[in-house]
């Protein structure tokens, strides 16, 4: 039964039904060909439990710190700073494009929010400044993908609740992930810009201007210091956390640099709502997916067929990381993670895998997805910035998804690079 209902899931996938009513179609239709109506029931019940969950009001009260920061101006003063601190160096605005990324990454935990926040502003800037429209879209998506890597992060927040594992260990384990994938673009864009010539600022910014950015900048960046602060001192959970970041921001935004008015609010809250809803569409509907499979004792059945390929934990390391990104190729983050979560983790805990390294191996495959056609959601919000084709923003890419694979199998084969923060902290 369990198999009847990933080929309904997938049938719906290949005649573009969106996955959310995908993952409700699947159990409805699976129940009614397996003539067992009595579970239809449990549907509905299963759904609402899914969401009716306190740790996953932090997935709204992200989005909206991010809005808050984005409508309130809050984002211009970071791409200030990092323009101060690389916009001397070949490709000056590229390297800019990707050190903000990285710190818009402290405020939002969303891939989107940094492509449509960040892409506004640095991409035209990229194109007046001689940069090809193609190039600037692909940096803008390739940096976005480290934006749910670097705490917070929405879908670390689903992982947890699924599959009750630290939040605040997750959080930990994904700065060191993050700031290697950052490096790693700055030096490809290093080469990419001699290649091509790309401009630069003339001189460096002097004492002075580095001040005065930062300066502009020091409030903001202190959002990820209150909110991994509160949760590692035992002041907040993540959830309390995240209002926190919230609060916070309408302080900075309406209070502090006056950026924001009341009437700005009801569009702020509005968005919100609706890119809320969607997501806890998903999570509800995948809930139900998800636990239909527990059930089924497909986890058990794949453990046992995953370890009569080989017993090998290299060999299967490599095939789940594997397995990892194809998913991501066709399934948003959230979804696979309420999918797959419950299947694979139980067989890499008996391989002996650390849940916390299991877990930012899973949350760092399926972000590189969402830069990964056909289905990647960070290539649509750069196309729609831009008029460009998906396909030609991904072709630009490749350079930038070669880094993030390698990140992949370097924090895959070397746990210690995601792993010592957690550890220092307690959660290892």
């Amino acid at each position: 039964m369990p198999l009847t209902f990933f080929w309904i899931l997938l049938v719906t996938m290949v005649l573009g039904i969106p996955i959310a009513f995908g993952l409700a179609v699947a159990p409805v239709l699976g129940f009614l060909l397996a003539d067992k109506l009595v579970f239809m029931k449990l549907l509905p019940q299963r759904l609402f439990l899914g969401i009716n969950a306190f740790p996953l009001l932090a997935i709204p009260l992200f989005l909206l710190a991010g809005e808050i920061m984005n409508v309130g101006g809050i984002t211009r003063n970071l791409v200030r700073f990092a323009n101060v601190l690389v916009g001397h160096m070949r490709g000056g605005l590229a390297q800019v494009n990707i050190v903000a990324s990285i710190l818009f990454a402290g405020l939002s935990g969303s891939a989107v929010a940094d492509t449509s926040a960040l892409g506004s502003i640095l991409i035209p800037a990229m194109e007046k400044d001689g940069y090809t429209t193609r190039f600037a879209a692909a940096v803008t998506a390739g940096s976005s993908v480290i934006g749910p890597i670097i705490p917070p992060s929405i879908i670390m927040v689903i992982y947890g609740l699924v599959m009750s594992t630290s939040v605040a260990g997750l959080f930990l384990s994904g700065f060191v992930p993050g700031l290697i994938m950052g490096g790693g673009m700055m030096i490809v864009t290093a080469v990419i810009a001699r290649k091509r010539n790309f401009p630069r600022r003339e001189s460096r910014a002097s004492f002075k201007e580095i001040w005065l950015a930062f300066r502009g900048a020091f409030l903001p960046l202190l959002t990820p210091v209150i909110i991994l602060g509160g949760i590692l001192s035992g002041v907040f959970t993540p959830t309390e956390a995240a209002g926190a970041a919230v609060a916070y921001a309408l302080f900075l935004s309406l209070v502090v640099l006056r950026t924001l008015k009341l009437k700005d609010l009801v569009g702020l809250f509005y968005r919100t709502g609706v890119a809320s809803a969607a997501i806890l569409f998903v999570v509800g509907t995948a809930t139900v997916f998800g636990g239909i499979v527990t059930i089924s004792g497909l986890p058990v059945k794949l453990g046992n067929w995953v370890f009569s390929i080989t017993d090998n934990i290299y060999v299967l390391l490599f095939l789940i990381n594997l397995l990892l990104l194809f998913a991501g190729m066709f399934l948003d983050a959230s979804p696979a993670i309420l999918i797959l979560g419950p299947i694979l983790a139980p067989t890499m805990m008996k391989l002996g895998v650390h849940p916390l390294h299991f877990a930012i191996i899973m949350c760092v495959n399926l972000t590189v997805g969402l830069a990964t056609p056909p289905l990647g959601l960070i290539l649509f919000v750069a196309a729609s910035l831009t008029k460009l084709q998906v396909l030609d923003i991904a072709r630009e890419m490749i350079p930038y998804l070669m880094v993030h694979i390698v990140v992949i199998f370097l924090i895959t084969y070397l746990p210690f690079l995601s792993m010592t923060l957690p550890k220092l902290a307690g959660f290892y």
